[in-house]
């Protein structure tokens, strides 16, 4: 028998929506068009996710943080400033993120109508709170949340806030995410359980190792097997 009643947590990007595949198609772009022959294509990957990871910390999540990083990284390769038509064609290449269309993971509607008729379903996104609430209201899944929120990082803390928030008991609460950094290893840390369902596509930043002896970890395939555990 399924249980019901627990409160089940969803990350947005890459859980439920695509994401992180624009921003990868958008840096594969930005490296065919470096020409940098000193350096190869793994090694100005290498400079970007450092500058990314830099300005994350200043900027937060989504596409303003990351055109930054793309000038930035330029500016360094090049060791000079950029000049107008670079910046030009940068902005250009980061449109295709703001205005692409919101692609739901397989499944997920249903999977959410499913598990909504036994558990209370939370969302928790992180990023830049007007594109976060953009694609979710493209997404046509926000009837499905009795509660949403958008915030600058999912840490330790920000679970912790979210328990005494909505008064959650721990043991009957699941994190629901593709990343160990942001949506598993903090919950576990704040006494949750966790759902790791991987993404292929989930940013290089937001890995890290799991470990594989956690039985508060459950390590689903596809969103569409939820409701066989819940």
């Amino acid at each position: 028998m399924r249980p019901k009643g627990q409160v089940l947590v969803f990350d947005a990007d890459d859980t439920l929506w695509e994401n992180n595949f624009l921003f990868e198609r958008v840096i594969d772009d930005f490296l065919h068009w470096l020409e940098h022959p000193p350096l190869g294509k793994a090694e100005i990957r290498a400079i970007l996710d450092d500058i990314e990871a830099a300005n994350a910390v200043t900027h937060g999540y989504g596409s303003k943080m990351f055109l930054r990083s793309l000038h930035d990284c330029l500016e360094r390769l090049r060791e000079r400033p950029s000049t107008a038509a670079e910046r030009r064609h940068l902005d250009d290449l980061v449109v295709a993120i703001v205005e692409h269309r919101v692609e739901l993971v397989p499944g997920v509607a249903e999977t959410l109508t499913d598990l909504g008729s036994r558990h209370d379903l939370l969302l928790l996104t992180k990023g830049d709170p007007e594109e976060q609430q953009r694609k979710l209201d493209v997404s046509g899944l926000a009837h499905h949340f009795r509660d949403i929120h958008i915030v600058a990082e999912k840490a330790v803390d920000t679970y912790l806030w979210l328990a005494q928030e909505h008064g959650l008991a721990p043991s009957a609460t699941w994190m629901i995410g593709n990343s160990p950094k942001s949506d598993i290893l903090p919950a576990r840390q704040a006494g949750m359980n966790a759902v790791f369902i991987p993404n292929d596509n989930t940013w290089a930043l937001e890995q890290t190792e799991l470990d594989p002896d956690d039985g508060g970890v459950l390590r689903l395939r596809r969103f569409s097997e939820l409701p066989d555990h819940f």
